[in-house]
């Protein structure tokens, strides 16, 4: 097509012939090279109001997850069901999906507790089933136990339970107080290491008024290996009304005392292991 420097010849012409083009699904880039219009301007003034051709347009990456949203919508999928099956945001879901009716309800209020409360029973039991195998792993790493590894878990097992004379009111007595019976054994078992004779040793419930006092004596009598009528006379613990207990139950046996008799130069070489035991860790921490 002839044309001038700078200046087209035949608008009208030139339009006729574009727009002919366009028509006849020609991308802009082919009607430039046809006609040798090399002005982007007025090649888009030739064409002005004719839509490109559907080949030349992009693929819009989300025009299928579009599309599949609205399927999934119309089976009844919520928004979060959709946004989980799909990847994409709950703001497009909300999008490409709000024109739809809303789904009916899958399942009624009670159907949706008991789908809870199922659920709810699955995960504890997956939690419960962890910390069984790890316990169980925890249980295999221990071994055997050496007399040297219960003689230093005992020295740090009494001070932490056992009582302890002060500065102001040295008593040097030894004497341990604990609820749990694996606590209490193990105490019993370090006791038989030193060579304490159980006939020095006495015990005595320290239990809350209200609970079965001779049931929790058996109890205790069972796991120290002793008679139940040597004990002391129980100490009762009096009730608080103001004080909503959660210590109650048959898996409730209150507190067992043990006491040494004796025990002076026992509580003092206790105290010398432990000021030991701290000493070195004093050390590792620099």
């Amino acid at each position: 097509m002839a044309h001038t420097h700078g200046k087209y010849a035949d608008f009208e012409g030139l339009r006729e012939q574009a727009v002919a083009l366009r028509r006849a699904g020609h991308s802009l880039r082919q009607i430039r090279d046809r006609l040798k219009i090399f002005n982007n301007d007025l090649l888009n003034q030739l064409v002005k109001g004719e839509p490109p051709p559907a080949w030349t347009k992009r693929p819009n990456a989300k025009d299928d997850l579009r599309e599949r949203a609205r399927e999934l919508r119309r089976q009844g999928w919520t928004y979060d069901r959709i946004e989980a099956e799909l990847g994409c945001s709950r703001s497009s879901v909300s999008l490409w999906v709000r024109d739809l009716p809303r789904p009916e309800p899958r399942y009624t209020p009670e159907e949706q507790h008991a789908l809870m409360r199922e659920g709810l029973a699955r995960h504890r039991a997956v939690e419960r089933g962890k910390r069984e195998e790890s316990k169980v792993s925890a249980l295999r790493e221990i071994g055997e136990l050496t007399d040297r590894e219960l003689f230093t878990a005992g020295i740090a097992l009494y001070w932490a339970e056992g009582s302890k004379s002060k500065p102001y009111d040295r008593r040097e007595r030894a004497v341990f107080v604990n609820s749990d019976p694996g606590v209490i054994k193990t105490y019993l078992a370090w006791l038989d290491l030193l060579g304490v004779d159980r006939g020095r040793l006495s015990f005595r419930l320290l239990i809350h008024e209200s609970a079965d006092v001779e049931a929790a004596h058996r109890h205790w009598a069972g796991i120290v290996d002793a008679d139940a009528s040597v004990f002391a006379k129980p100490t009762l613990k009096k009730h608080n009304p103001r004080t909503v207990r959660k210590n109650t139950g048959d898996d409730y046996h209150g507190c067992l005392v043990v006491v040494v008799a004796r025990s002076a130069h026992l509580y003092n070489r206790i105290e010398g292991w432990w000021t030991g035991i701290v000493a070195q860790a004093d050390e590792r921490l620099g």
